[in-house]
């Protein structure tokens, strides 16, 4: 039946060579020609395929298919990096941008450290001059809303900018575009960032290899993007420092606004000092203004920085990570040792700055406990590092690539063992326990400075203190390397 229905339903479209209908699980060939009723056409690779039927009237309207929308081709006045065209950003915006910056020390772009209430702490303890978490382009600009979050800037911030990861000119440029929208101030290019993930996309640090490829980049950003292009640069993308002068050449060539060099090389990470004296050689032989980076625990390690280097500005990072009030005390010139509990506030204004970023409810909680207890495991690094003690050894190797058994002499360790309060002890535990239980009791303290201490100091009283000191002695003994540095190792971009 199903034979005889195509010989009665053929037309002259066209014969074939036969078709052959199963019955009852046999096969017999049609010895006729059968038409087949859909006509047909060859594609591009040869191969038939069937025209779609025309619609019937009546029939509803088929719903257009979205546009592809490529970021890096979002616009047509992209430039191509070969050569300098007349530039969107004007000389005098760019000056102003030199101005804002200059004698500074400037919050660094930190990966999960630069978050929004991280940054208005940080401008309410006198910091000038912040600067995003660093965003991936690509993903900004399919509007992936991590990314777009990171472009975000407080109404305190007084000078912000936004860092981008990108190889490529006009990814870098829409991406600008989208900073220049967000309310930023200044653009930063990743040139970086150590980590793996990074690297392997051909971003961050892996831009170093190929300073004329870097200049073309940056020369093809900064001309397309409405803002100053800064560009932050380590001094290698391997061991050696020598490429160091080289890339921040390029930047200058390439018409940066200003060049950020972070004293160390990739494969250095953040286990070796950074390296002012090379900095201090970049700037004497470029024109443009030069911020250095790296190692800048206190306020007269800024000090000595800038008179060793010549540094047009300075940038912490996790200095700042382990005492925001760092900007306090460079503006102050002179070193700020908080109690207890006045860092107990401090921690408290963050918590406040976390709970109206993310709401004061369940998600917002689960967000914040995200973050907070990774913002312990710097706080609990703090010493009290007064100049008059330290400021010699500071001078011959950054506090924070110096161990604390060396930092803490046997005559001070003595003292605090004798005089350091329970909650100040309670503030340097290190393990994550305890970080998240302080994080919960912040939350539940409600912006109650005095209920807050009041569950800290519970935590002393209640015998997780001796518990959680006595599972540090524990790990301390089981390890190699007993004392660790204040900071180093971290891992954090930018």
């Amino acid at each position: 039946r199903a034979a005889l229905a195509m010989l009665a339903q053929g037309s002259a479209t066209g014969p074939t060579r036969g078709a052959r209908v199963g019955v009852r699980g046999s096969m017999f060939r049609l010895a006729r020609a059968v038409s087949v009723a859909t006509p047909r056409r060859l594609s591009r690779g040869g191969f038939s395929r069937s025209l779609a039927p025309a619609r019937a009237e009546g029939d509803a309207p088929a719903v257009p298919k979205r546009p592809h929308v490529d970021g890096r081709r979002q616009f047509s006045d992209i430039p191509d990096g070969m050569e300098t065209v007349e530039r969107v950003v004007t000389d005098e915006k760019i000056a102003a941008f030199r101005a804002s910056i200059a004698n500074e020390l400037m919050l660094a772009p930190l990966t999960k450290g630069g978050n929004l209430p991280f940054r208005r702490l940080c401008v309410d303890l006198g910091c000038n001059v912040t600067v995003s978490e660093m965003v991936f382009a690509r993903y900004a600009l399919k509007r992936n809303p991590v990314e777009l979050a990171r472009l975000r800037r407080h109404e305190s911030e007084k000078t912000f900018g936004v860092q981008i990861a990108t190889n490529q000119i006009a990814e870098g440029v829409n991406a600008g575009r989208l900073a220049f929208e967000s309310g930023a101030d200044f653009l930063d290019l990743n040139c970086g960032c150590p980590i793996h993930e990074t690297w392997k996309r051909g971003l961050g640090a892996k831009l170093l290899k190929k300073p004329a490829k870097l200049e073309r980049l940056v020369r093809g950003i900064a001309d397309g993007v409405p803002l100053p292009l800064t560009v932050k640069i380590r001094l290698g993308a391997g061991a050696s420092e020598a490429p160091a002068a080289a890339l921040a050449e390029a930047c200058e060539n390439a018409g940066a606004a200003a060049v950020i060099i972070h004293g160390r090389t990739k494969e250095q990470r953040y286990t070796r000092a950074a390296n002012w004296n090379l900095i201090g050689e970049i700037r004497e032989a470029r024109a443009i203004p030069v911020v250095g980076n790296g190692d800048i625990l206190t306020w007269y390690e800024h000090k000595n920085r800038v008179e060793q280097s010549g540094a047009f500005a300075t940038m912490t990072g996790r200095g700042a990570l382990i005492k925001p009030w760092i900007f306090k005390e460079k503006i102050d010139g002179a070193e700020w040792d908080p109690t207890p509990e006045a860092r107990v506030g401090v921690y408290l204004t963050l918590c406040g700055y976390f709970k109206e970023h993310f709401r004061a409810d369940e998600l917002g909680k689960k967000r914040y406990m995200e973050f907070m207890p990774w913002h312990f495991g710097f706080f609990c690094r703090y010493r009290p590092l007064p100049e008059t003690v330290y400021g010699g050894m500071a001078r011959e190797h950054p506090l924070l690539q110096t161990r604390l058994g060396v930092v803490e002499s046997a005559a001070i360790a003595a003292a605090e063992a004798r005089h350091l309060l329970p909650l100040d002890r309670l503030l340097r535990v290190e393990l994550e326990e305890c970080h998240a239980r302080l994080s919960e009791a912040l939350w539940d303290a409600d912006q109650d400075v005095g209920r807050a201490v009041e569950l800290f100091q519970a935590m002393t009283t209640d015998g997780s203190l001796e518990r959680w000191e006595a599972e540090e002695r524990a790990e301390r003994a089981r390890s190699q390397d007993p004392d660790a540095s204040l900071g180093a190792g971290d891992t954090i971009r930018g």
